[in-house]
């Protein structure tokens, strides 16, 4: 004949919820470390670089356009590229690929 337990001794089922706890707690730990706190670093990092950009920067866009600021204000850049100038945003902006003229020279 089967036995039924209606009641379990104190205990029992707690240190079965506690390691839920604490598994949950280190995925979201490892989610964090890995994924979002880099991504912020990231985002940080490319919203200084594009408050420092100033005219005559070589530049690199999130689209592949590369040219010379020309000109910028708050919202938008212009870019010379080859013998057009293009108007972007100036967030699109990927990278610096270098501080203009004066530091190209000085590298040679």
């Amino acid at each position: 004949m089967a036995t039924i337990v209606l009641f379990q001794a104190p205990g029992g089922n707690a240190s079965g919820t506690m390691m839920l706890v604490v598994q949950i707690a280190l995925f979201i730990a490892i989610f964090y470390f890995l994924l979002i706190r880099p991504q912020r670093a990231e985002q940080k990092r490319h919203r200084e670089m594009v408050a420092s950009l100033k005219r005559g920067d070589r530049v690199s866009t999130a689209g592949g356009l590369v040219g010379e600021i020309a000109a910028i204000n708050e919202e938008v850049v212009t870019l010379k590229t080859g013998e057009s100038r293009v108007v972007v945003e100036r967030a699109k902006i990927a990278r610096r690929m270098s501080e203009g003229p004066a530091t190209a020279s000085s590298e040679k």
